[in-house]
């Protein structure tokens, strides 16, 4: 007989799957997954409940090894001010950091340039509630990242091949973790606040063969004349190929 935590994340996972609410993800976590970890210190249906830092981690309905990091407070998404406060939360760093569970699903430890967040645009979202999807790359995306690493610099500049069809900038990060880098940040600093909805951002780990382990952080915009929906969670595998 299946546990009731494992009914309730599935019911969880459904509700996400069919909603039309573009409000779903809020309720979960505000609704349901804060008031248990408050209760009991048992978060269901999301995997844990970060009350200080301000963040939930919740399995994704889609594939074996998609989480997503969802902020506790109302966070619209990469368009909302809010995410550039002082004392907001790096939710990329939060989101790097739970990466053991994609790890744990996989079944074994995944070597850095497995691994990858995203987040998509206003434009290329189902969900009005910031979520940054966790989980493993594409090979042909992580092929591509390989073979050009000479030409990703500390600046954006434009990546020289398509990724998934659209055109990508790409810049890179030359330390382990993230620390205070924000990548909300970055990107503020380079196209300002009211374009950040036409944005989205995907952070790759990535061994540089000069500088060691980092991060190549991955940028596309919204272009409805060519279909580009600035979805960079198309960049990522809910498959996990690579895992295997």
């Amino acid at each position: 007989m299946l546990s009731a935590s494992v009914l309730v994340l599935a019911a969880a996972a459904t509700w996400v799957a069919r909603a039309a609410d573009p409000s779903t993800l809020w309720h979960i976590v505000h609704d349901r997954c804060v008031p248990r970890a408050i209760q009991a210190a048992v978060p269901e249906p999301c995997v844990e409940v970060n009350l200080a830092g301000g963040s939930a981690v919740l399995k994704d309905i889609t594939g074996a090894t998609q989480f997503l990091l969802i902020p506790t407070a109302r966070v619209s998404g990469i368009e909302d001010p809010a995410i550039l406060a002082s004392e907001a939360p790096n939710f990329w760093q939060d989101a790097w950091q739970a990466r053991h569970y994609v790890e744990q699903n996989a079944g074994h430890p995944l070597a850095r340039d497995v691994l990858s967040l995203a987040i998509n645009s206003a434009y290329g979202r189902s969900q009005d509630q910031l979520h940054i999807h966790i989980d493993c790359i594409r090979a042909d995306v992580r092929n591509a990242l390989q073979a050009n690493q000479a030409a990703i610099g500390p600046r954006w500049a434009e990546f020289p091949q398509r990724l998934v069809g659209h055109r990508y900038r790409a810049m890179r990060i030359e330390r382990p973790g993230l620390g205070t880098i924000d990548p909300f940040r970055l990107l503020v600093q380079d196209v300002g606040q009211e374009a950040m909805g036409k944005h989205t951002l995907v952070l790759v780990g990535v061994s540089f063969r000069d500088t060691g382990p980092g991060f190549v952080l991955l940028d596309d915009h919204v272009d409805l004349a060519v279909g580009d929906q600035a979805h960079g969670e198309a960049l990522q595998d809910h498959d996990c190929a690579l895992a295997r």
